[in-house]
């Protein structure tokens, strides 16, 4: 995640100092950055989200007390702190409305809760929009003026920022890409928010694991009959279907493995091409746990590779031949990292 020997020393850093925390279901994430986005510490706690909100929220405020101390400098040379975490939010309230992955969160006013214990003033982000600036900032898309930054795992979370600014919307769900509309069928398969065809439902970890169970029950790839391989032979083993699973069988030469992560590329550059054609960002970013490697991946290039050709296909020849599509580069810092980025612009607007 971070190793401490990427961390800048505080003698070198460019002050003002912001902090940044990602809130996930599963862990919270938290770390300080200079002027420059470069890091000084970070940290990582479990979340324990069924010990509920306050005490997550004093958790955190102890986290950038911690911070400074590892870091070796005053909480007020702190300028101000960032905060992203998972929605449906009201930003302006500062109100968690409902978090699928933190069960009994509902209405909470967590920006507030979290400033008391931190002692600081918060900026309060979508945590899809707190990655997406952290990879505008400081990460694969720092070169660009604009971005879509499409997390794969568990669902498909998004973050829109253009020109500086994060896309937030008029309601505050601004960037919920994993809910466009990929396929309008009747009998579309169905999102974990309750709606059909959304690009979530093919496209995450989820849907992936989803399917390949299918596939494997089914046969539907094979023609009817049961597939063989090394994905069918892991399963028949007692191995849990996960999509490292199915990469790694992917790897191995699996062709039913293959398939499932070129179908999954195939719905992610359907539903690119809508963000492109709404957007024209200059550059479309894929992070998250499920990238398949990466570049340095066969798997992750043939992945890439294979979003790509879709977008050839049904984009305007202009968007498809301009637009750069990428893998992130920041993995699970980019939601901290991005806090403390937008922390760092409400700073300078107030200041």
């Amino acid at each position: 995640m971070s190793d401490r020997s990427d961390w800048l020393p505080v003698a070198q850093a460019q002050r003002p100092f912001y902090a940044g925390i990602d809130l996930g279901g599963t862990h919270i994430k938290a770390a300080i950055v200079d002027d420059q986005g470069r890091m000084l510490a970070f940290h990582t706690e479990p979340t324990h989200a069924a010990r509920g909100p306050e005490q997550a929220a004093q958790r955190m405020g102890q986290a950038v007390h911690l911070l400074t101390d590892m870091v070796g400098i005053h909480a007020n040379d702190i300028a101000r702190v960032g905060l992203g975490t998972p929605g449906p939010l009201d930003l302006k309230a500062g109100v968690i409305l409902k978090a699928g992955n933190l069960p009994g969160w509902d209405h909470f006013p967590i920006r507030d809760r979290v400033a008391a214990h931190c002692g600081h003033a918060i900026t309060y982000a979508n945590d899809g929009n707190a990655a997406a600036y952290g990879e505008f900032w400081v990460g694969s898309a720092r070169s660009f003026s604009s971005l879509v930054l499409l997390t794969l795992g568990t669902g498909v979370g998004g973050g829109i920022i253009i020109g500086n600014v994060s896309v937030e919307g008029a309601h505050s769900n601004g960037s919920e890409c994993g809910h466009i509309i990929v396929d309008s069928a009747e009998t579309a398969r169905l999102c974990p928010c309750g709606k059909r065809g959304h690009l979530e439902a093919y496209a995450s970890a989820t849907a992936l694991i989803l399917r390949a169970s299918e596939t494997l029950a089914l046969g539907n790839i094979s023609g009817g009959q049961s597939p063989t391989g090394p994905l069918a032979e892991a399963i028949a083993a007692g191995e849990a279907m996960t999509p490292i699973l199915v990469a790694r069988a992917a790897e191995a030469g699996d062709g039913v493995a293959l398939l499932l992560v070129l179908e999954t590329a195939r719905w992610l550059g359907i539903g690119i091409v809508t963000l492109m054609h709404t957007i024209d960002p200059a550059a479309v970013v894929l992070g998250g746990a499920m990238t398949f490697g990466g570049e340095a991946s066969p798997i992750g290039s043939a992945f890439i590779e294979r979003i790509r050709t879709e977008v050839r296909s049904r984009a305007l020849p202009i968007l498809a031949a301009s637009t750069v599509l990428c893998f992130a580069s920041l993995g699970g810092l980019a939601g901290c990292i991005g806090a403390a980025g937008l922390a760092r612009l409400e700073q300078k607007v107030a200041v």
